[in-house]
């Protein structure tokens, strides 16, 4: 049977999600790539771009503007299996985008070097109350 939140796990994950967070507000390029395992199965749907394999994603993330990148973060939900799985979904707004949320999920695995985001997902809806 697979143990949910162990809590030295879901720990290290948060961990990991707070500096993915970190980082990507502030567009440290080197530590979002870090943070994604680096192979070519690893995906990342973003809200304009399709992206397959780390080198996509590394093209990707430094072309990207660094400009509005902050946002507020809601009903972050981070939720391991076992001890080498867990999954980070979370609610995002950013001031430039009024009237609009953000969704983003992401799949971390524990390598020998760390939690690295293996799928992530990214999209952005009308927000009509969502929490």
């Amino acid at each position: 049977m697979v143990e949910i939140d162990i809590l030295q796990v879901k720990a290290e994950v948060e961990d990991a999600f707070a500096r993915y967070e970190a980082a990507l507000v502030n567009n440290d390029v080197a530590t979002l790539e870090a943070l994604f395992h680096d192979d070519g199965r690893t995906i990342r749907y973003g809200g304009g771009e399709n992206l397959y394999g780390m080198d996509a994603i590394r093209q990707f993330r430094r072309a990207r503007s660094p400009a509005g990148l902050e946002r507020t973060l809601a009903q972050t939900v981070i939720t391991t299996y076992g001890r080498d799985f867990a999954v980070a979904s979370t609610l995002f707004r950013r001031e430039n985008a009024p009237g609009r949320i953000g969704r983003q999920q992401q799949s971390w695995v524990r390598f020998p070097q760390g939690w690295r985001v293996v799928a992530a997902h990214v999209s952005v809806i009308a927000d009509e109350g969502v929490a």
